[in-house]
């Protein structure tokens, strides 16, 4: 195995690479042990016997259920026959080395060729001065141990496949050698370890143009930019993102690529932007990002591409230019306000509930009132007490509508949302936070009439603010005496007019 620096940059000689010199080194002393290894394995894979053996001489692949064993000496016995044999020899071991990995359901094999095979022997077949057809078949047994375990994915990535996967990538391959070059590209990266090495072997431009229309199939595309995505995190693939000219690219994906090149699009502007600064954003917005994403959230079907379009929106939110065409979209509050009364994924809403939260003093009272109906769940959000964040989001969010007086009679007229607001009041529930209940009754206290208020006095709430009060929760004193002397002034009333 080749050591751990062989994917940093830097020191002398050929290539920029330790790697590359290390790597000469090694290949020096290759021929005569491997001839001796190689004669070793095919030695002790006679011991098969023939019933090992298929009527032309090939050996028959081990069975999902044989031995560790068994499949230890078959994988020798493959690998022996790529460094000695002719063309047909090594197609044929290759070809029956992809048949063992095809059925490895567990992986086991997948494991037994990381440890006891010649990972490195596959990486150099990806070279360019590789016959196609071993460049195709090596390319497809790489991308089956880079997706099957953590260890054949290490030992691929530690051997330094990174690189070669990234040339065949590049280079005018067949589209489905691309195809399981960027599969296992895309499978090394997303180990947070590996990432790194993608900004350092040149990767970033390359994963960009295979994202280009027409540069590849949708496969490729689709695989390419979720390696991007993989990578994000990690500052000088951003900047390198930004500076190569990809975030075109991406806006294109996100308007008319396949679905999952729409989610990692939208996944790969989430990162930038949340992890990029003010300029990032800015760039993000200027290049027309947030109208792609504003049809996605309509169009798209599943919640896995509403949760990441609803992300990337969010982060680009903070942008002026982005908060005042959000805010001018009747649509989409609307469809925020359809994601909280769904249901599903609480997660996904506490995120519509924050962007409420955060938008809705900028839009007009019309489209305030049209999310009325999410009011009810707004409530019903308050009560989730893990995580307790989501009560934050849902009363900032119900404190934003609480401002419309149509919006405060909503909720007063719905039985079950004030009990809802009686029950978190109630001090014996220690596992609401009382600071957003009370804001909204005291909303509703200050901003209602007559009717409201009445309302409340009669659900019996005034029990729960006087203790609150006691224990000088703040706002519970205000809302209990805009309450209960609104109640005193109605009943002195009714006794004078009598």
């Amino acid at each position: 195995m080749a050591p751990t620096c062989a994917h940093e940059p830097g020191g002398d000689g050929g290539g920029g690479y330790p790697c590359a010199r290390v790597g000469r080194r090694q290949r020096r002393r290759i021929p005569v042990r491997a001839s001796r290894e190689a004669m070793a394995a095919i030695d002790d894979a006679d011991d098969y016997g023939d019933d090992a053996a298929g009527d032309d001489g090939d050996r028959k692949v081990p069975a999902p259920a044989a031995s560790r064993a068994d499949k230890s000496l078959f994988i020798r016995d493959a690998f022996a026959r790529l460094q000695i044999g002719g063309l047909d020899l090594k197609l044929k071991a290759l070809a029956s080395l992809l048949d063992l990995l095809a059925n490895d359901i567990a992986a086991e094999s997948a494991h037994i060729v990381a440890t006891d095979g010649d990972v490195a022997a596959l990486l150099r077949l990806l070279d360019a001065s590789s016959h196609s057809a071993l460049r195709d078949r090596a390319a497809a047994a790489v991308a089956h141990l880079a997706t099957a375990c953590v260890a054949s994915r290490k030992v691929v990535f530690d051997e330094g496949g990174l690189g070669p996967l990234l040339r065949v990538l590049d280079s005018g391959s067949a589209p489905a050698t691309r195809e399981r070059a960027v599969a296992a590209i895309e499978a090394i990266t997303a180990d947070v370890g590996s990432a790194w090495a993608v900004a350092a072997y040149g990767g970033v431009p390359i994963l960009i143009n295979a994202c280009r229309p027409g540069s590849g199939s949708p496969v490729v595309q689709a695989l390419a930019v979720a390696a991007l995505k993989n990578v994000a995190s990690i500052e000088d693939v951003r900047s390198a993102l930004v500076e190569e000219g990809g975030l075109p690219i991406l806006v294109d994906l996100l308007a008319s690529g396949t679905i999952d090149a729409q989610k990692g699009s939208a996944l790969c502007i989430w990162s930038l932007a949340s992890l990029g600064d003010h300029e990032i954003q800015y760039q993000i917005v200027q290049a027309g990002a947030l109208l792609p994403l504003l049809q996605a959230l309509h169009t798209a079907s599943g919640l896995d591409l509403h949760d990441t379009v609803l992300r990337a929106i969010h982060a680009l939110a903070v942008v002026p230019a982005a908060a005042r065409t959000l805010c001018s979209s009747p649509l989409f509050f609307a469809q925020l306000t359809d994601l909280m009364c769904r249901g599903g994924s609480i997660l996904l809403q506490q995120m519509a509930a924050d962007m409420v939260a955060e938008l809705a003093p900028g839009v007009s009272d019309d489209t305030k009132r049209c999310m009325a109906p999410c009011i009810c769940m707004l409530v019903k959000m308050m009560e989730t007490a893990k995580p307790a964040t989501v009560q934050e989001s849902a009363g900032r969010a119900l404190l934003a509508l609480m401002t419309l007086k149509f919006n405060r009679k909503e909720l007063v007229r719905d039985e079950k949302s004030v009990t809802r607001l009686l029950h978190m009041l109630d001090p014996r529930n220690e596992e609401i936070d009382k600071k957003y209940p009370v804001s909204v009754v005291l909303a509703l206290a200050l901003g209602g009439g007559n009717g409201t208020r009445r309302r409340l006095a009669d659900s019996g709430i005034c029990q729960h603010l006087q203790k609150l009060a006691e224990a000088e929760v703040p706002g519970a004193k205000k809302a209990l005496q805009r309450i209960s002397g609104n109640r005193l002034k109605s009943l002195l009333s009714r006794g004078w007019n009598n």
